[in-house]
């Protein structure tokens, strides 16, 4: 029956029937470390899985499981997995499929702590990252070796807002025998379904707009089922051949199209522990709820404030995809529907000093490094999210030193554009 639901609908139902016993209409927090099992007979089957259940909070837990659930169901994926941030979630999806010796090609315009981890983290650990340009597609083939294990993108990149070719990467990724890995935080499902454009896995910080109260932290990774890894045996071993830290056990055969979701699961989440708790899952399966409500808002704001913008003396540039005189509109056009989340930049003349003065004379949106909240939010990446990047890696994050990054709320517009034409006028003073 889910499968037939809108969007709107599964948001709201989807992974979560009432216990026939208990029949709770709210989704229960099952905040237990353990569980019990039948006899002998049962936690062996549990733990050769002949038998669906739990065991063990770190390897599953009812509560978590239906907030996986409803995520793939929205993302239209095979499973989804969920874990206790963003970033342990993309962490989780290189380290799946790539090791030593292993690469990574990506996109420059990226989060700044993803860029960090694959620019540095990573290479620590034998695992290479290649960046190009998002718009440059030739460069990424050119990149792309007998070592490369993925491309990866994010649909629209935090804080540049530049709009990755989604179905172009996808094809130039294919070609090689890859998988495109797209961050789709801030676009969230509702606005794009990185699976229709031929991407492989999406990852998703749900701390951002899919829990939208930014009251909780968690990531979670999602698999589409429709990439060939058994066809690309020897590219991918982890997943095609005997595993000796999952004993022994070859993903593609026990899982067939969710092989890499259940690698993931098993090896990366029960191995490092970055779990979710029932807490968090539950609080943002509750915000899930209602994201497309949220987004409708967000992005109806999100344009008005960039259009007041654009019009401003005291701006010197607006950068929101939504806008005709962005250039990727087209792409927003061709992949979002026209709409393109909350997250808006722009320049203030003046410079550095001028956007933190700013920040400072903000009155109703609130001074913070996080977005997707219901709250509008501003800071100025080079000076927060950025700052431990030089400034050859901030040009190509696409970041600039007096750029400002909005995220945009629910709040009334009005007040919204009171609070920015008052700061910006004590700006041009």
């Amino acid at each position: 029956m889910e499968r037939f639901w809108r969007f709107e609908t599964s948001a709201v139902h989807a992974g979560y029937d009432p216990d026939p016993h208990v029949r709770s209409v709210a989704m229960p927090i099952y905040q237990t470390a353990a569980f019990a099992f039948d006899d002998a007979q049962h936690s062996a089957d549990l733990f050769d899985g002949k038998v669906d259940g739990f065991i063990y909070s770190r390897l599953g837990n009812p509560t978590v499981r239906s907030l996986e659930q409803r995520v793939a169901t929205l993302e239209q994926g095979v499973g989804a997995l969920a874990m206790a941030s963003g970033q342990a979630a993309v962490a989780a999806t290189f380290m799946t499929i790539a090791g030593v010796g292993d690469n990574i090609v990506a996109a420059s315009s990226l989060y700044g702590t993803t860029y960090g981890l694959l620019a540095y983290t990573l290479p620590q650990y034998g695992i290479e990252a290649k960046f190009f340009d998002y718009r440059d597609h030739d460069r990424c083939e050119q990149l792309i070796d007998g070592n490369t294990k993925a491309v990866f993108c994010e649909s629209i990149a935090n804080p540049s807002g530049h709009v990755a070719d989604i179905a172009g990467l996808a094809e130039i990724a294919h070609r090689h025998g890859l998988p495109l890995i797209v961050d789709n935080t801030i676009a969230t499902p509702y606005l794009c379904r990185p699976f229709e454009h031929g991407a492989d896995i999406s990852v998703h910080s749900m701390t951002k707009y899919m829990g939208g109260h930014g009251a909780t932290l968690g990531g979670v990774v999602v698999d589409s089922g429709q990439f060939p890894w058994a066809k690309s045996a020897d590219k991918f071993p982890k997943l095609t051949q005997a595993d000796v830290s999952a004993h022994g056990k070859v993903f593609t055969e026990v899982y067939g199209e969710a092989a890499f979701i259940g690698r993931c699961s098993e090896v990366q989440l029960r191995t490092l522990g970055a779990i979710l708790s029932p807490m968090s899952a539950n609080m943002i399966a509750l915000g899930i709820e209602t994201l497309a409500v949220r987004m409708d808002r967000i992005c109806f704001n999100a344009e008005i404030i960039g259009r007041f913008l654009l019009e401003h003396p005291a701006v010197q540039w607006v950068s929101y995809p939504a806008l005709e005189n962005h250039p990727d509109h087209e792409r927003a056009q061709r992949y979002m529907g026209g709409r393109t989340s909350g997250v808006l930049s722009f320049g203030v003349k003046g410079g550095r000093e001028a956007g933190a003065k700013l920040q400072d004379a903000l009155t109703l949106i609130r001074r913070s490094t996080n977005i997707g909240d219901c709250k509008t939010l501003v800071c100025h990446p080079a000076s927060t999210t950025h700052r431990k990047l030089s400034a050859e890696d901030l040009k190509k994050s696409g970041v600039s030193e007096e750029l400002v990054r909005l995220s945009v709320g629910i709040e009334h517009i009005e007040d919204l554009l009171t609070d920015l034409d008052q700061a910006l006028h004590q700006c041009a003073v």
